[in-house]
């Protein structure tokens, strides 16, 4: 498909080859972690957010094999930390062997639980980045918890799978994933701490696009 072969040009001229990051995915596919990472580009797309807008703590939800977390722990200075939630122990386990490959293991704090529990049990410090990439069922769920004690004025909310290749359109969907996505849609544009907008994306991960927003207030 074109898609793949503009993010291969993309990726070969502005992403130079990483070992680490290579070594994370084939470590995820030997573990048999479904291969749901964002992509190369994605991935460096994130990291360049963080370091735009100074990020000093990041929050995950969904951790996955790690991969997005090396990229946002990366954009981090030396003093900066990450919190990482995931709700399987294996894939947890994964993530830890892979950051620890990557030399960031002291950055991150990998959170095993469901997300919903352990974002309520977090200390109310405030964090500049959220990366939402974890179950579509709660998504508003994470959101509205993230906002409520975690994210001051001018934090950044970032969350993932939100167009899925257009299914966010169907009305009458009954695919959970799709009901929570169009909620998530409907909560962001009555929430008045936040504005926000999404972008489709296309490439190795087919259709599908991000939802950005800044806290106001």
């Amino acid at each position: 498909m074109e898609w793949a072969a503009v993010d291969e040009f993309i990726t070969g001229h502005l992403l130079p080859h990483d070992p680490v990051l290579d070594a994370a995915l084939a470590a995820n596919a030997a573990a048999e972690l479904p291969a749901i990472d964002v992509s190369p580009a994605q991935g460096k797309l994130l990291y360049l957010l963080a370091k735009a807008i100074g990020a000093r703590r990041i929050l995950e939800i969904g951790t996955l094999g790690g991969y997005s977390t090396i990229w946002l722990a990366r954009a981090l200075p030396d003093d900066g930390a990450l919190v990482t939630l995931e709700i399987d122990p294996h894939h947890a386990e994964v993530a830890r062997a892979n950051l620890t490959r990557a030399r960031l293991a002291e950055r991150v704090t990998i959170h095993v639980g469901a997300a919903l529990e352990s974002l309520a049990a977090l200390p109310r410090t405030p964090f500049d980045l959220v990366f939402v990439d974890a179950d579509k069922e709660n998504g508003v769920a994470y959101v509205r918890a993230a906002l409520d004690g975690l994210t001051p004025a001018g934090s950044v909310i970032i969350v993932e799978n939100v167009v899925r290749e257009g299914g966010v359109l169907d009305t009458a969907s009954d695919d959970p994933r799709i009901i929570g996505t169009r909620a998530l849609f409907d909560y962001f544009a009555r929430e008045p701490r936040v504005e926000a907008t999404a972008i489709q994306t296309v490439g190795a991960k087919k259709w599908d696009g991000f939802l950005i927003a800044r806290v106001i207030g």
